[in-house]
């Protein structure tokens, strides 16, 4: 473009510098692909994309923060700044591939050092995600190759944690927030629930299918992702009718509960209790 059509674009608002060195399209920067490799860029290798950023490029909507993620060695004196968390650790040129012209981490390395030093509950809503629809030896081999990358790590800190997460996915979960859900519940002290459990009638035929359950005491918890209204509200009575009339008790959860869930923990316990079966 020229130096002056550069220094135009910038004072009119047609082009944006999200770090020194490196300019963009305005309209661009809402693009998690553009800024990505704006910081590529900005920072120079070696470095590769990771956490957060590295998991949404691999498809993971569950992994999302406006701030771009990038890991480089221990030697490189770079900071973070506006925008752009830096991560430092040694990785091999095997840890790094290409994905639209982008240098990531592998899925199985991203997801790792989230599991260690990302939000638990987004940590494990994106572990959930990567594993759903997957074959279940496909979804063995991700969980054996995230935990050997947990275990590989430098640090120390947060392989516990990330440990009890691998051993909770499953991949059933229909959406991030179910994830999120079923954690809470665990961490509550409550047994360990079923994903996506099947209600079959006596034939064998399924009657319906509950995004969270405790078949032994039949209590379902359900998640409504989206704004209730008259006919939702009348189908769902009607659903959890059904389900009364085959012994089981439904709890619903919203969007509110999983900033403040101690509702649905309060209904919980009392149902577990009327149900002469208390959380571990």
């Amino acid at each position: 473009m020229g130096r002056r059509a550069v220094l135009e674009g910038l004072a009119t608002g047609v082009l944006a510098q999200p770090w020194r060195g490196v300019v963009i399209h305005a309209a661009d920067a809402l693009n998690l692909a553009t800024r990505a490799q704006a910081a590529l860029i900005a920072v120079g290798p070696p470095a590769a994309l990771s956490g957060a950023t590295s998991l949404a490029l691999h498809g993971i909507s569950a992994a999302h923060d406006p701030a771009v993620h990038l890991t480089v060695p221990y030697s490189r004196r770079v900071e973070s700044r506006a925008g752009l968390v830096i991560h430092r650790a040694e990785f091999l040129p095997s840890d790094v591939i290409e994905l639209d012209g982008l240098a990531m981490f592998s899925v199985d390395l991203a997801l790792a050092d989230f599991l260690c030093d990302g939000d638990k509950r987004t940590a494990f809503a994106a572990l959930d995600e990567a594993m759903h629809g997957l074959a279940p030896d496909h979804c063995r081999r991700l969980r054996e190759n995230v935990r050997d990358r947990v275990l590989d790590r430098r640090s120390r800190r947060g392989i516990h944690r990330a440990q009890m997460l691998l051993a909770l996915a499953t991949g059933k979960a229909e959406s991030p927030p179910e994830s999120i859900l079923r954690l809470i519940v665990v961490e509550a002290g409550f047994p360990a629930p079923e994903a996506q459990y099947e209600v079959a009638t006596i034939d064998g035929r399924t009657f319906y299918v509950l995004d969270i359950a405790w078949p032994e005491v039949r209590i379902a918890l359900e998640y409504d992702g989206f704004a209730a209204h008259e006919e939702r509200q009348e189908r769902d009575a009607e659903r959890d009718g059904r389900l009364a009339g085959r012994g089981w008790v439904t709890i619903r959860a919203t969007a509110a509960d999983l900033r403040d869930p101690s509702r649905v923990l309060a209904e919980l316990r009392a149902q577990f209790t009327r149900r002469a079966a208390r959380p571990a």
